[in-house]
């Protein structure tokens, strides 16, 4: 396995740090200088970029959020001129103004690396095919897989998402061994293989790469049981590259390998800022160390994970994320995440991994729903046993009542991308 890594992956501690601490130092002074909003944070702060001797330094500067990027649409975060950028990505902008990242032809090389890294890691090999079914366009995530995967010498099929039924066919009749998507959209293809009567673990299939949205330990034993594949793990967001900025390995499934040559992370108290120490959980924070033309110190992600030792790499580990700091639900004094009520519906005979949380007001107090799919052949009193234990497991789980709806198979939203979890009632009339 060790002559498949490459040199960065090959690294001692030591050469690790002092290769990190040049590039940020690196960065700091590409974003001080070319980018308004970075100089004028650094002043407001009192700080200057030689005043990072350290790794530890960096904790002292100001910390960039996704409304400064809104602030600055479209190019104003951009440390290179336009005429330097080869590819725009965007968020969809769904709840305002689109947060816009750009790339040097360096950076799509890099991004290439990093994510051909990632698929090797999780178990792809140079001469395999790989079904890629991420959203093309100004999404990352299609075009991030689909390059990574030409890096590493594969084969590519460019499904992107939609078209549920032919994508069934095409992994039929193509017969790739690697596919790359959301895990709510697997489940979707999941659905489809059975409407049509293919035994999904039948398929060319061997390694299922899913990242863009949380999912946990219960939905990894669900796909990996009913498809007889290798689920891992793999972790990006636009704004500080796309995916391929950390990846699980096939061997341990232990938590994603941050790639560290390329971004440092830091794990922080999400209330105060302060930096918390590796193995206590908070909200992810990166800084990028060799992106040329949007350079971001300090971007907080709004995941919820922890750091841990490296074990298959000499990389840091960052603990599966199964929630988001803006995720978070508070119903009745209690927080509770998607994630949590999935592990209970996961384990629920009777149901399907489909559901949907809907919240609600009644009266002066928020309500929340659970609405489930029932598994295919599910009688009306095994949907009701069903009911009555995920309300159960709910309340003596997490410490609050819902209520539950156990619904007709195919009966919510199917997922071709990010899987809405919550509908939020409570601002509608009548609610």
């Amino acid at each position: 396995m060790t002559a498949l890594l490459d040199a960065a992956e090959r690294m001692g501690h030591e050469e690790l740090r002092a290769l990190q601490l040049e590039r940020l130092r690196a960065t700091l002074r590409q974003a001080y200088t070319h980018v308004g909003h970075y100089r004028a944070a650094f002043d407001r702060a009192g700080l200057h970029p030689d005043d990072c001797r350290s790794l530890a330094d960096l904790a002292r500067f100001p910390f960039t959020t996704k409304a400064d990027l809104r602030d600055n649409y479209p190019f104003g975060m951009f440390a290179v001129p336009e005429e330097q950028v080869r590819r725009i990505h965007a968020s969809s902008g769904t709840t305002g103004r689109p947060t816009v990242v750009g790339y040097t032809q360096g950076d799509l090389d890099t991004w290439a690396d990093v994510v051909a890294r990632s698929i090797r890691a999780a178990g792809g090999r140079p001469g395999q095919k790989v079904h890629v079914a991420y959203g093309y366009g100004l999404f990352t995530g299609g075009l991030g897989a689909h390059y990574g995967a030409e890096r590493l010498g594969c084969t590519v099929i460019p499904a992107s998402g939609g078209m549920t039924a032919r994508q069934v066919q095409l992994i039929q009749d193509f017969r790739p061994e690697i596919i790359m998507v959301t895990p709510s959209y697997m489940l979707t293809l999941l659905d489809e293989f059975e409407r049509q009567g293919v035994d999904p673990r039948a398929t060319s299939l061997k390694v299922g790469i899913f990242g863009a949205e949380p999912w946990t330990q219960e939905m990894r034993r669900e796909i990996e049981e009913r498809f007889a594949i290798d689920a891992v793990d793999i972790y990006g967001l636009s704004e500080v590259m796309g995916p391929g900025v950390a990846q699980e390995c096939v061997e341990t499934k232990d938590g994603l390998h941050i790639w560290e040559d390329h971004f440092y992370p830091e794990v922080v108290d999400p209330f105060t800022g302060e930096v918390l120490p590796e193995g206590a959980e908070g909200e992810l924070v990166f800084t990028s160390l060799t992106k040329e033309a949007m350079p971001v110190i300090r971007y907080r992600t709004r995941d919820l994970t922890r750091l841990l030792p490296g074990t298959a790499r000499v990389f840091r580990r960052m603990e599966k994320v199964t929630g988001r700091s803006d995720d978070l639900v508070i119903l009745r004094g209690v927080n509770l995440f998607p994630t949590q009520i999935e592990e209970i519906v996961l384990r629920t005979p009777a149901v399907s991994p489909h559901f949907q949380l809907r919240l609600t007001r009644e009266g002066r107090l928020d309500a929340l729903t659970v609405r489930a799919e029932a598994r295919a052949g599910a009688t009306p009193e095994e949907r009701a046993v069903a009911a009555a234990s995920v309300a159960a497991a709910v309340k003596d789980g997490i410490g609050v009542s819902v209520g539950v709806e156990i619904l007709d198979p195919e009966t919510l939203e199917r997922s071709v991308g990010k899987f809405r979890r919550i509908v939020d009632e409570r601002d509608r009339p009548g609610s």
